[in-house]
């Protein structure tokens, strides 16, 4: 057997059995009793209900992965990607147009699968749930818009990546490197103006107790922003949260309306103290900081991997190409991915415990602050006990009672 076909189908098949022991150990880690945390707070049928939730969409989850896993191989020994290739080669077009094709038939066929997955979780588990408020419109829209923003911006750094690659020599990898974190920065900057708004409308917040006490406290704090602003949240489900976007003086706090219904003013204002706790604490910086080096490693890697003849005749291709090679050493790179996808968690779960405490000790109110973690673990039927190899392994949140302990700590020895 091709050494890259059974590297290939050894690492899907890995990660398959892997993910599939994961889920099952986290769910038969389920607690019944309800824990003493939240007890007077959480009502039993509701935590019940919280852990058919999981169980509902742990078994959905594993029933697609089960299916992606199967057809991918399938489709990777039936020489599918050469059927492919053999197509859009056929209209006789230059390299880069015909990668872009390549690249836009998989995706069709992918779509084609996640479509009818994505509406069912939608309209039958949120649904089931209580959590789902699209309707088939916004759905079909979502899909068309997502479609035209990966076809005008996923077709500008993919070109650029292809050109690189093939008219800059040894260096390749450095070209692509600079360019896709410029396009990464580029994006992060156009979001909240460009992006965002074609999915969620953005509203600010009008003059009312909340605005004011979210404006002195970031002014205390001199933190600068564009404004508050309000999202359309319960258009699509009502789960709720909250998140800064910009960068700068424009940046702009946003918070779900879901969220403003649910929570009193002081647990908002928790909730914005710890986003702010992320950026007075550098963690947005160190984040993008991973990503750059992480996609730095992947583009020096995949320089070795172009063009392979061994890595091309695992797929059964009857020709080489640079636009191929990025989709194939991609089945490659997924251990590598994993491991940096581990570490990036561990970084994450640290950071968010010091924006808790940076937020429980600038404003002062951590019950406020557990109370709002409760009030968001329980609306959106968050599990409270996933077993610790789940966490380590796909968490980039402590778990909610990790989370409460820590804040208390933090309580007892520095809050009078």
């Amino acid at each position: 057997m091709n050494i890259y076909l059974f590297v290939i189908l050894l690492v899907l098949v890995g990660e398959y059995f892997l993910n599939l022991a994961v889920e099952t150990i986290n769910l038969r880690n389920l607690k019944t009793g309800l824990p003493k945390e939240f007890l007077g707070i959480y009502d039993p049928d509701k935590y019940k209900k919280s852990q058919q939730y999981l169980k509902e969409t742990t078994g959905f989850g594993l029933f697609t992965d089960t299916l992606m896993t199967v057809m991918i191989i399938v489709f990777i020994l039936v020489g599918g990607f050469n059927i492919i290739d053999v197509f859009v080669r056929g209209f006789g077009y230059n390299e880069i147009i015909t990668g872009l094709l390549f690249v836009a038939v998989l995706m069709l066929l992918a779509q084609i699968i996640h479509i009818p997955l994505s509406a069912y979780s939608t309209f039958h588990i949120e649904e089931k749930y209580g959590f789902n408020k699209t309707t088939l419109k916004t759905f079909i829209l979502d899909i068309l818009k997502s479609w035209l923003l990966a076809a005008v911006l996923g077709s500008i750094i993919f070109s650029a990546i292809l050109w690189f690659f093939a008219k800059t020599g040894s260096l390749a990898w450095l070209y692509c490197w600079a360019a896709v974190t410029v396009f990464q920065i580029f994006v992060m900057f156009i979001a909240p103006v460009v992006i965002m708004p074609l999915f969620n409308k953005f509203t600010p917040i009008e003059a009312c107790e909340l605005k004011t006490k979210l404006e002195d406290y970031a002014a205390g704090q001199k933190f600068k922003m564009k404004g508050i602003f309000t999202m359309d949240g319960s258009k699509r489900s009502t789960k709720s949260n909250a998140f800064f976007t910009g960068f700068g003086r424009f940046r702009r706090v946003v918070l779900f309306d879901t969220l403003i219904e649910k929570h009193t003013v002081d647990e908002l204002v928790s909730i914005l103290a710890h986003e702010i706790g992320h950026y007075k604490k550098k963690h947005i910086l160190i984040h993008l900081t991973i990503s750059i080096l992480t996609s730095g490693l992947m583009f020096f890697v995949l320089s070795f991997f172009l063009n392979n003849a061994g890595l091309f005749a695992a797929f059964k291709m009857e020709h080489t190409s640079i636009y191929a090679s990025l989709f194939f050493f991609g089945f490659l790179y997924a251990p590598i991915e994993m491991i940096i996808s581990i570490f990036s968690n561990i970084v994450s779960r640290k950071n968010e415990y010091q924006a808790d405490r940076y937020a429980v000790t600038t404003y002062r109110r951590p019950e406020d602050m557990i109370t709002a973690l409760k009030k968001l673990s329980m609306d959106n039927l968050s599990n409270l006990t996933p077993h610790p190899l789940k966490v380590f392994l796909s968490y980039s949140h402590p778990p909610v009672l990790e989370r409460i302990k820590a804040i208390r700590t933090v309580q007892r020895k520095e809050i009078p």
